[in-house]
């Protein structure tokens, strides 16, 4: 089967998922061609041996980048598209519709005015006048192009129902994977404290886990960059040194190898990729109960699950993870999360689509 998958996202979850999963796809026979911006997840496509189709869409109102994309999709005509981000769930399902190309759209997760409305979670930002219009009734719109959507999560699938009311007929749900051989606990050396791993952004509430590092006796390592970066360096400096501040780390398998737990402290997730990345290495996790995170980690066996905003309840977790946890976490994503059990459960949805 010819399949194309579409980002209009140089970098984030969605083009992560899909640096991830493409090569799987090819290994199992099908003819996989990624459209996506230049950017790291682009090269890492390439690498694999996946055929790279660069191409921008920049905005909803991109109607050149929308136009290319279209005449692209006409002429070379794929047996199923799968767009992998929002603006690409706008522009490649109109496209395939008009195109007479079957389209699968992944929502990797509710915009943050509206994250509230998914299962457990906080609302993350505040909802404008827009975020209904779009991410509700247009997307409701598009349902009527036929398209297959697909849910890395049960919280999103509802989501979908609830809020979106796509008929069921219609949700598919396919939960993220992880590559287990390349996050693994081998290597594991440990001792440098616990883990965060993100962009740092308002959702990601790391004003809560400040406050709880300062109660809590151990180190930290926060890694990512991103808009709140100048607040967080300015808190980890009244810490006294036992916060360390990385950047953007290209490759974080060091950084699980060399940290004793992983915490993850948003107010709204879906399914985060970093959490399956952690508990694949083998480290026990502490999260808060939003979204899909339930989902994946039983409270008390892999990690512990904390309400969002909870500074105190979150460092009274980081004292008392265990490292049984994390072996537990570990079979816990090699049963249900490894990227090939992903790419056969998108593989189906690819089969549905073209029937």
């Amino acid at each position: 089967m010819r399949v194309w998958h579409l980002l209009t996202q140089p970098a984030g979850g969605p083009a992560d998922h899909v640096a991830d999963v493409a090569p799987v796809l090819a290994a199992l026979g099908h003819e996989v061609t990624v459209v996506m911006p230049p950017g790291a997840a682009a090269d890492r496509v390439t690498a694999a041996g996946v055929r790279l189709l660069p191409l921008s869409v920049s905005s909803k109102t991109d109607a050149a980048g929308a136009l290319r994309f279209a005449a692209l999709l006409r002429r070379e005509r794929p047996d199923v598209l799968h767009c992998q981000d929002r603006r690409a769930g706008l522009v490649g399902r109109l496209a395939a519709k008009a195109a007479g190309v079957p389209v699968v759209f992944t929502l990797h997760g509710a915009p943050d005015g509206l994250s509230y409305l998914v299962r457990g979670n906080l609302r993350a930002a505040p909802e404008r006048s827009r975020d209904r219009l779009y991410y509700l009734h247009m997307e409701r719109w598009l349902g009527r192009t036929g398209a297959f959507v697909v849910a890395p999560s049960e919280a999103i699938a509802e989501f979908l129902a609830r809020h979106v009311r796509l008929p069921d007929a219609q949700v598919r749900v396919v939960p993220n994977g992880v590559d287990l051989e390349r996050f693994s606990p081998a290597g594991h050396t440990g001792g440098e404290g616990v883990l965060w791993l993100g962009l740092m952004g308002a959702v990601k509430r790391l004003d809560v886990l400040l406050d709880a590092l300062a109660s809590y006796d151990g180190r930290a390592v926060l890694a990512g960059d991103g808009p709140l970066l100048p607040m967080v360096a300015a808190r980890a400096d009244e810490l006294g040194g036992r916060v360390s501040l990385p950047g953007f780390v290209a490759d974080p398998v060091p950084l699980f190898a060399a940290a004793d737990a992983f915490v993850l402290c948003s107010a709204a997730e879906n399914m985060p990729l970093a959490l399956l990345q952690a508990m694949a290495c083998g480290l026990p996790v502490v999260a808060t109960r939003v979204g899909g995170i339930p989902e994946v980690v039983r409270d008390g066996v892999d990690g512990l699950l904390v309400p969002p905003g909870d500074a105190a309840a979150l460092a009274a977790a980081l004292s008392s993870v265990t490292p049984a946890m994390g072996v537990a976490g570990r079979q816990r994503v090699e049963e249900a999360y490894g990227i090939e059990r992903c790419a056969a459960g998108l593989a189906a949805v690819y089969t549905e689509a073209c029937s």
